[in-house]
């Protein structure tokens, strides 16, 4: 049974192909097409491949001169060479079956660096986050995937300090506490290194987490940027920790409630605002309206407070019923703040306001 996705033509076969991820390849392969007219060429290297569907997208739509296809499975090779078969005839890249650290290494090792590297693992990507930044070249781009979800929103807290070496709580924005662990944990790793990397997008979809990094020179991590996020489960305000206020948590100001701390986590902004605008211009002349939407969307909420508020906790607090979402941001904008909604979920608010502020705007 054949499928099609963008402009690729394949085969599942005894892979794994999760249509609803589409979303996360569409952004891939926008990233791509910018990396290639920004460079002049591409090298991709996939190194979890699985039926081949990713690579034959950055071959075929994100205009890469090279792939590298790896996929740890041999028994995917006859699957592989049949959908990548036009690539491989056009010396455009190849079929690899060996670990991904392994695949990291070498390029290291032989300095073979690579523009962009897409990470699509299953579980967590932190056996990967390390070794992957060694197979990308200073200023390429690093794709990561995360679909655990328990251990990115808090739920399985130990696993959490064994994988990011953070401490994930439990509270309503556990889905932004999902990527920005795994951008913390990211850039933490390169810091080791001396390096820096920046978001350029961050993506929650279907329960899938995707973070699009770049590689720079030069370390980004700061006390300002990477730090704790402060949750009060009785009142349900937010509140950002820095490291020189840890000795001085105090109960929440507004009930006296004991507050639950996140972290350390990335606090800085989700993505590049400058770098959407171009993506979302791409998305506009390929005809793709869902993702002009939902790069829309991004860029809004590119550098609001690290943390989101419920459309339904504010209704219930307010004791109304819940307002309208866009009729909330409007009263929001309105008064002064910075507002938007999320591309995480529909049901809630960015706002530089508080959760009292918007409690009292919903009972107008």
């Amino acid at each position: 049974m054949s499928h099609r996705e963008g402009g690729a033509s394949f085969k599942v076969g005894q892979g794994f192909y999760r249509r609803t991820s589409q979303v996360g390849r569409d952004l891939a392969i926008l990233a791509a097409q910018l990396e290639k007219g920004d460079r002049g060429q591409l090298r991709v290297l996939d190194s979890m491949a699985g039926c081949g569907v990713r690579s034959l997208r950055y071959w075929l739509e994100g205009g890469a001169d090279w792939v590298l296809a790896n996929e740890g499975n041999p028994e995917m090779n006859g699957i592989l060479q049949e959908n990548l078969g036009p690539m491989l005839a056009a010396q455009a890249g190849e079929i690899q079956h060996r670990d991904a650290n392994r695949v990291f290494f070498q390029c290291y090792d032989r300095r073979d660096y690579y523009d962009l590297v897409d990470v699509d693992s299953f579980g967590s990507p932190v056996p990967f986050l390390n070794t992957s930044l060694w197979a990308v070249r200073l200023g390429g781009l690093v794709y990561l995937t995360s679909t655990d979800g328990r251990t990115a929103t808090g739920h399985e807290r130990e696993q959490s300090l064994r994988v990011y070496g953070a401490y994930g709580r439990s509270h309503p924005s556990g889905h932004e506490q999902g990527l920005r662990l795994l951008i913390g944990s990211t850039q933490q790793q390169a810091a080791s290194k001396g390096l820096g990397v920046i978001p350029l997008f961050s993506l929650y979809a279907h329960s899938v987490y995707r973070v699009m990094l770049r590689l720079v020179s030069g370390q980004q991590l700061t006390e300002a940027n990477y730090g704790f996020l402060a949750y009060c489960h009785d009142c349900g305000e937010y509140e950002t920790v820095t490291w020189r206020q840890l000795g001085r948590i105090s109960p929440c100001s507004r009930d006296g409630q004991s507050r639950v701390l996140s972290g350390p986590l990335w606090l800085g902004a989700l993505h590049d605002r400058q770098y959407l605008h171009r993506m979302q211009t791409l998305a506009q002349q390929q005809g793709w309206p869902s993702r002009v939407k939902l790069l829309q969307t991004m860029i809004a909420e590119a550098d609001l407070p690290p943390y989101f508020y419920g459309l339904g906790e504010i209704g219930r607090r307010s004791g109304r019923d819940m307002l309208p979402r866009e009729q909330l941001l409007a009263r929001l904008r309105a008064r002064g703040y910075r507002s938007s909604a999320t591309h995480i979920t529909p049901q809630a608010v960015k706002t530089e306001a508080d959760l009292a502020t918007c409690v009292a705007i919903a009972r107008e």
